[in-house]
Order: structure tokens, then C-alpha cells, then sequence
């Protein structure tokens, strides 16, 4: 098959600042990747997601990348014979392109129960940081939807302000009624980790992502091994190329979770193989999107609905943004839905792609 590529960057402007330990984002730059046959009339597109300062594709020559990968296409070669480990959200957005373009643009990419309507994939509700009082405004909304899941970001704000947070939630809710989790993308540091990890487990906090530093290994594997709050190492594995490198984490610290985001780790064939691990060692694991655009949340959506995981999955609505693609993803609830009553509506994005 002769494939012609190209791609477009897109930016994607927030309803409301979203705040994390890393700072807040007010817009965020993805780019389209675009790949059709060269005698189609369709064309199977993914989203090239980057987080400034997570991933590690996040450096100078990215759109360079991008020239080269499809002007190498548009020449004759063969798309998946890139090496693009050390680009993972471009590996998945030629992941997704090609399964798009075989299932002729029609953005259906693992059929199921899922994509025919009638299956919803359960979610945690995301509390996102704040000062106190719309943290708590957000808390209420999510609870009043119907979310029993809630994951609140932690590290920003004054920290006992937060734990605050989380005594009024199980002064109403016991962890039988709500589970608690938290994510602090390491921002704690071993002067302050275990008390705060010893509050958590006084309130029964279902898990932690993240709670010191990526690389900091002698401090996550004392976290891991003398809290009682389970660990989920999140920004921990991103960077970590190659089964042998893969497997000395996961034997050096053997945390209970992994959180899995496709496009900072490589795609949903690298997320694959995390899972193999994870299983091999006994871990479980969810996915959770990394404010894509609803194209990247499609193909996470979808995959993870094939995959049947019993954990709530963090796959937040892209109704963060102002100007995101249309899509048939909605959220009834606590679950996810693909309501075949809408259409795609990727105009915006295709102009001049």
C-alpha cells in the first residue's frame, strides 16, 4: 500500500485554567496525523499528544519529526518501520491513523459493546486543584452526578487544606460508599511523604499515583514498602524503553498499580506490554488519558473497553476545552458512553491537513 501523509497542529484552549502540581495549563498544542492510500477517498487520522514538561517527546525538532515521518511516508516508505521510541505520542498517532485508515476513517477501531451503544466504561470523577472552595464545589458536582469514584489531585494547594477535603468526603461517604483517590505527580519529597501517607490510610484512601519524583527509586521503594496506601506509579514509567528495562522497574519497586496513558508511553502496543508485566507481577493497572483532544479519547475509550478492566478508568471528557472535536463520546454519570446519535465532526482539524 502507498500511504500520503501530513499533519496539522492543532491548539486547544481550556474552559477554565486546569491546575496540576506541574503548574496550569490555559491552552495545549496537539497536532493531527493524517494517513491515507494514495488512490482513497478516506483517511485514518491520530492525535500526537504532548504534555510540556511531562513528555519526553516534549523537546526542540518535534515538528521536524513530524516533516520527516511523512515525507519518508509520502515517498514510498513503509509506516510502521519507524523507530519512534524515544516519540511516543507520535508512535501513537501512527498507531491510530493506520487503524483508522483500515477501518476507512470511520473512527470505530475496536468494535464492541462499547461502540454499538450499549455498553458505558466506568470512570473516576477528576477533581482538579484549586483553591478550597472550588475544590469543593467540584467534589459536590461529581458526587451529585452519580460518580463512587473520585480522584482529586493533591500537592498544589496547602496540603491540609486537601486533607480536609478528603475528612469531609468520608464524614459523609465511608470507603464502601466513595473511593478515594489521590494523585500527587510527585510532589512530595521524604521530609513530608509519610505523614501525609499515614493520613491517607487513616481516611482509606483507595491509592496513590505518583507520590514522590519519577527516578527517585529509593524513596518510592520505601513509600511502597512501609505505607499501607497503595502505590500507582504513573510518570514513573514514562521514558522506560525496552522489556528488560521495563521489567528491573517493576522487580525494583513492585508498586500496586500502573496508570497507563497511551500517548506518553508509546502507543496502546506499548501500553500491551506494561499489561503483560503488570500481570506477570501480580499489579493491577487502569489507562487514563492525558488531556487529549476527543481523538486521542477515542482510541483509549475504545481499547479499553476490549479490554474489560473492572477498575474505573481515568478517561476524562475532553469538555475542558472550548473548541474540541465533535464526537459521538458523552458521559451519562459515571460512564462513558458512544452514542451512535452523533456524528464526528472533524472539519476544523482536516482544513489544509
Amino acid at each position: 500500500m502507498k500511504f500520503k501523509a501530513s499533519y496539522k497542529k492543532y491548539i486547544l484552549h481550556f474552559i477554565q485554567p486546569a491546575g496540576t502540581s506541574r503548574g496550569v495549563y490555559r491552552e495545549k498544542v496537539s497536532y493531527f496525523l493524517f494517513l491515507g492510500g494514495k488512490d482513497t477517498p478516506y483517511r485514518g487520522v491520530g492525535e500526537c499528544n504532548i504534555l510540556s514538561g511531562l513528555s519526553i517527546d516534549d523537546v526542540p525538532g518535534y515538528e521536524a519529526k513530524l516533516n520527516e515521518l511523512c515525507r519518508a511516508i509520502n515517498e514510498g516508505s513503509e509506516p510502521r518501520s519507524f523507530d519512534l521510541s524515544f516519540f511516543p505520542s507520535i508512535s501513537f498517532a501512527l498507531e491510530t491513523a493506520l487503524k483508522d485508515f483500515e477501518v476507512k476513517g470511520s473512527k470505530i477501531l475496536f468494535p464492541s459493546p462499547f461502540t454499538s451503544g450499549g455498553k458505558g466504561i466506568v470512570t473516576n470523577g477528576l477533581i482538579w486543584m484549586g483553591d478550597e472552595k472550588q475544590m469543593q464545589q467540584r467534589i459536590d458536582e461529581k458526587l451529585a452526578a452519580g460518580f463512587h469514584t473520585l480522584k482529586l489531585k493533591i500537592g498544589a494547594i496547602n496540603t491540609e487544606k486537601e486533607i480536609e477535603l478528603l475528612r469531609a468526603i468520608r464524614k459523609y461517604y465511608d470507603h464502601t460508599t466513595i473511593t478515594l483517590r489521590v494523585d500527587a505527580n510527585g510532589a512530595f519529597t521524604e521530609d513530608n511523604i509519610f505523614p501525609l501517607m499515614d493520613e491517607l490510610a487513616s481516611l482509606q484512601v483507595h491509592s496513590i499515583e505518583q507520590p514522590v519524583a519519577a527516578n527517585n527509586h529509593r524513596l518510592m521503594q520505601k513509600v511502597i514498602r512501609t505505607c499501607c496506601v497503595p502505590v500507582a506509579l504513573d510518570e514513573e514509567l514514562i521514558g522506560v524503553v525496552g522489556n528488560t528495562e521495563q521489567k528491573a522497574l517493576i522487580h525494583e519497586l513492585h508498586p500496586a498499580y500502573l496508570i497507563l496513558k497511551p500517548a506518553l508511553l508509546g502507543g496502546i502496543g506499548a501500553c500491551e506490554k506494561w499489561i503483560q508485566l503488570a500481570e506477570e507481577y501480580n499489579i493491577g493497572w487502569w489507562a487514563t488519558s492525558a488531556l487529549e483532544s476527543n481523538i486521542g479519547l477515542n482510541a483509549i475509550a475504545q481499547w479499553i473497553a476490549i479490554k474489560d478492566n473492572q477498575l474505573p478508568q481515568g478517561l476524562g471528557l475532553g469538555n475542558l476545552y472550548r473548541n474540541n472535536i465533535d464526537s459521538p463520546l458523552e458521559l451519562r454519570g459515571e460512564k462513558m458512553f458512544y452514542n451512535n446519535n452523533k456524528h464526528w465532526n472533524t472539519r476544523e482539524i482536516e482544513t489544509n491537513a
